[in-house]
């Protein structure tokens, strides 16, 4: 028996099926509420640590305070000359001003309206928080919001060497809760349909069970990345979710192989009217063994918003789908 290891197409494209959107087989018996809301449920059941997504860690620049709102706490995000990643309250301890306007000097934020300079070390009325960068995300870590057991770094999944691979990162802001986001990805089936510009020949092969166990909470699937009417890149994906407000698809088999796309919802402020806001980030880590790959990541700052534009793409869609879930929600309540 030859057990040479079956030799990978020099060419991932492939012919897609050609069926009409209005001739696909429909997906709404297999997508049932009570999957998806029990998949979900587990999800939130799991621990975060306390640690929320702010940002892509190239956002938070050297010598650039960067300032956010994470669940209604005013943040600001500066990085030392070295490049360590640091996070603090927003709001100058004096009287009030906002530190994302401060000037940096070295370590310090030097508040523009009298001068006082805060740094790393904090002070009485304005304590730092732990931050974490893991060279694709900037994270901080907000305990009086999260209320667990904190953890020293974020609960991150599997993925390939983001310094080997093309990292795109995507954000986008919609009217939705963070459940609303996760729950989104935990319904694999509106692929094809939802975006018929992206995604063709999608077939769910296995979804949890409501009663699954840990080993068993993963939604796997094959699906063929469109690049054009007739052609697409098939693949197979997993999704999990590593932490409450995180899914991730793995790529398992095909082109591209251990990529992932991680899709993390953090609360924002919440809109006058009282409406939630989420923030979604999307991180792309693509990688590939293929000798042409080398030359995708030296042309990075091509490819990188080409694939940036992809994820904003899909999720003009999916905030639409979130922020529906969210209203139709409010409106039972």
């Amino acid at each position: 028996m030859d057990k040479r290891p079956a030799r990978r197409p020099a060419n991932p494209l492939r012919r897609l099926s050609g069926e009409r959107w209005e001739a696909m087989e429909p997906t709404w018996r297999d997508a049932k509420p009570g999957i998806i809301h029990a998949a979900l449920e587990r999800a939130t059941a799991r621990p975060s640590g306390n640690w929320y997504v702010v940002a892509a860690s190239r956002d938070v620049r050297a010598g650039t305070p960067f300032g956010t709102t994470v669940a209604g706490v005013e943040l600001v995000l500066w990085r030392s000359p070295s490049g360590e990643l640091h996070a603090g309250p927003g709001a100058c301890p004096h009287l009030g001003a906002a530190m994302a306007t401060a000037t940096q000097s070295g370590c310090e934020l030097i508040c523009r309206w009298h001068g006082l300079a805060l740094g790393p070390s904090g002070r009485a009325g304005w304590r730092t928080l732990p931050a974490h960068d893991d060279g694709v995300l900037a994270w901080v870590r907000l305990d009086a919001v999260g209320g667990e057991e904190p953890t020293d770094t974020p609960i991150l999944p599997v993925r390939p060497d983001h310094t080997a691979s093309l990292v795109a990162v995507a954000t986008m802001v919609g009217t939705c809760e963070p459940d609303d986001v996760v729950a989104n990805r935990l319904d694999p089936w509106h692929g094809a349909w939802f975006h018929p510009h992206s995604f063709a020949d999608l077939r769910v092969d296995s979804a949890p069970a409501r009663t699954a166990t840990e080993a068993e909470d993963h939604f796997d699937l094959h699906v063929a990345f469109r690049l054009t009417r007739n052609w697409g890149i098939p693949v197979e994906a997993r999704f999990t979710c590593p932490d409450p407000r995180t899914v991730v698809m793995h790529i398992t088999r095909g082109e591209g192989a251990g990529s992932v796309v991680e899709t993390h919802a953090t609360p924002l402020a919440p809109h006058p009217d009282g409406r939630a806001r989420t923030q979604v980030t999307e991180a792309v880590v693509a990688h590939s063994d293929r000798e042409g790959f080398g030359h995708a990541r030296r042309a990075r700052r091509v490819v990188r918003p080409l694939m940036e534009w992809a994820a904003k793409r899909l999720w003009v869609d999916d905030i639409e789908y979130a922020e529906r879930t969210y209203e139709v929600r409010r409106r039972t309540m």
